[in-house]
């Protein structure tokens, strides 16, 4: 979705009128069924309760417009540092045509680099980030106790309702005061449903972003450090300890999210950092582990047609389909013969960038194909190319490096090439 989506037609989303419906289903099933377990008209605790009920959903629905229509904050297009020396610090955008900032990311959902990303979340159709990270922690804590309050309204009203013929039986007429209809014990029991599911889902995000907060950290910078960490342990001779640059302490962390303006500080580029760090500490860890990456980069082949569908179990079987990965990157459609730069490997699934065409790096619009051109595909619908280099004849002349295509053992193939090699040069 394009990040020039603003004001209300972010509102247009599967995820927001998903979001707002669950929101004010709980909300108008708990106010209606409180008006019969504890009516707010007949006691003052009773109108506190359901104020209290009602200024929770409030507040979760301001924070929760708030989140959406303010955004993380984007990088400016063809964006450069200040000094043109640090751009050899940073990473640059192709999509954007600029350098992205310290803590920035690109979207590929939104289609532009986030200030301090986050996460793409669907429900509020925009990204977490750096401008409305506040208002997002504040919808997820404010839904959770309202979600929390009405669980307990429903629940009780729900315990009053079906034995309401038992209170009337034995004398207690003031406890039968919730009378069911069809539609009103189906929308208690779907209120009910809704509310449970919310206070726990929620409770594992809100749990997750404070984590996050405390630490001064998000969810792609938890991974970056990760991967410092392993890529130490790994190279011996990699000698540099990695200090994460952001940690202030906590109480320093939580006041650059949580402050007056329920924004973050500063720029959103500009970040203080610890002692002994400084603004390009983290982008220079990750240009290491994308120079390992690259190294790290294997090319396959395409053998037959990738469909480019996230569960392909017509073309490509029910295994394969069963270990598809858990994640919601893309997956990329090929064609026999095309090329891919493969750099994560697992059983059934590759996960590459597919190597664009002549006609399509000059700009050929009949020759331009839809969709990725980096994502997931099968694994058996490619096989590995192998740069196999025979053996030079006795004149000191080697022959032209050949790509050899292989499924299985890469080495077996090179060994028989050179086997090969050998024989003509003694024939």
């Amino acid at each position: 979705m394009s990040a020039e989506i603003s004001g209300f037609r972010r509102f247009l989303h599967w995820g927001p009128i998903t979001a707002l419906s669950i929101i004010k289903c709980i909300t108008l099933t708990t106010l209606y069924m409180n008006s019969m377990w504890w009516p707010p008209n007949e006691s003052f605790a009773g109108f506190a309760h359901q104020a209290l009920f009602l200024l929770l959903s409030t507040l979760a629905t301001f924070n929760y417009v708030m989140a959406t229509l303010t955004g993380p904050g984007l990088m400016p297009k063809q964006w450069h540092p200040k000094d043109p020396k640090d751009a050899q610090f940073l990473q640059y955008c192709k999509k954007c045509e600029g350098y992205k900032a310290p803590r920035s990311h690109h979207c590929r959902k939104c289609d532009r680099c986030v200030k301090k990303m986050d996460h793409h979340c669907p429900w509020i159709n925009h990204c977490v980030g750096w401008a409305n990270h506040a208002y997002f922690t504040y919808f997820l804590l404010f839904s959770i106790l309202g979600s929390l309050q009405g669980t307990v309204v429903l629940c009780c009203s729900f315990w009053r309702g079906i034995y309401r013929y038992y209170y009337l039986t034995h004398g207690l007429a003031h406890l039968a005061s919730v009378q069911f209809t069809l539609l009103s014990i189906i929308m208690c029991i779907l209120g009910m449903g809704l509310a449970i599911g919310v206070v726990i889902g929620l409770s594992m995000l809100l749990f997750i972003q404070l984590k996050t907060i405390v630490n001064n950290q998000t969810g792609i910078e938890i991974w970056i450090v990760e991967k410092a960490i392993y890529r130490r342990y790994r190279n011996a001779d990699c000698d540099d300890e990695f200090l994460y640059p952001y940690d202030l302490g906590w109480r320093a962390n939580l006041r650059l999210v949580f402050n007056d303006e329920c924004q973050k500080r500063g720029d959103g580029i500009e970040w203080p950092v610890v002692e002994g760090c400084d603004q390009y500490t983290l982008t220079r860890e990750q240009l290491a582990q994308k120079e390992e990456k690259r190294a790290r980069t294997r090319t396959f082949r395409c053998t037959r047609p990738v469909t480019g569908r996230w569960l392909p179990i017509f073309s490509q079987g029910w295994r394969v389909c069963v270990a598809a990965p858990c994640s919601d990157e893309p997956r990329i459609s090929l064609r026999p013969n095309d090329m891919i730069k493969v750099t994560r490997f697992r059983n059934h699934w590759l996960f590459g960038e597919r190597v664009l065409t002549e006609q399509e790096l000059a700009g050929v619009k009949k020759r331009q194909r839809k969709g990725p051109i980096r994502g997931w595909f099968p694994r058996r619908s490619a096989v590995e190319v192998i740069e196999a280099v025979h053996e030079g004849s006795g004149d000191g002349n080697s022959e032209t490096p050949a790509p050899l295509a292989q499924n299985g053992n890469a080495h077996s193939h090179l060994k028989q090439q050179q086997r090969n090699g050998h024989a003509k040069k003694y024939m």
